[in-house]
């Protein structure tokens, strides 16, 4: 993970997903050193020009951090801990809740 905040009593580790060829950004949210849950930022290879012309990752990442980290927070003040993506695609942005996937999404 790259980056490290804090928001109430949890700790938030981001960063994009080692080695990946395809945009997934991932958010560990811990509480007192245990995680809680994982979310996923998710950008289909069709998606990534409505956020960069040149499909940048640095830039995508840049321009969109402080719109993600409100999502998460929203997810802690609703204490909704479930292990969730928010994906984008070619149709729109969909969140999905990655235990139901078929097409799972794994940090490794």
């Amino acid at each position: 993970m790259q980056k490290k905040w804090s928001y109430k009593n949890y700790e938030i580790k981001e960063g994009l997903k080692p080695g990946s060829t395809t945009f997934r950004y991932f958010f560990v949210v811990s509480e007192k050193g245990m995680k809680k849950s994982n979310y996923c930022v998710w950008i289909k290879d069709d998606a990534l020009s409505r956020f960069d012309q040149s499909k940048n990752f640095d830039t995508i990442i840049s321009s969109q951090r402080e719109n993600w980290g409100k999502w998460i927070k929203e997810k802690i003040d609703g204490q909704d801990f479930q292990n969730r993506a928010l994906k984008f695609d070619k149709t729109g942005e969909t969140e999905i809740n990655l235990s139901e996937m078929n097409e799972h999404v794994t940090m490794d």
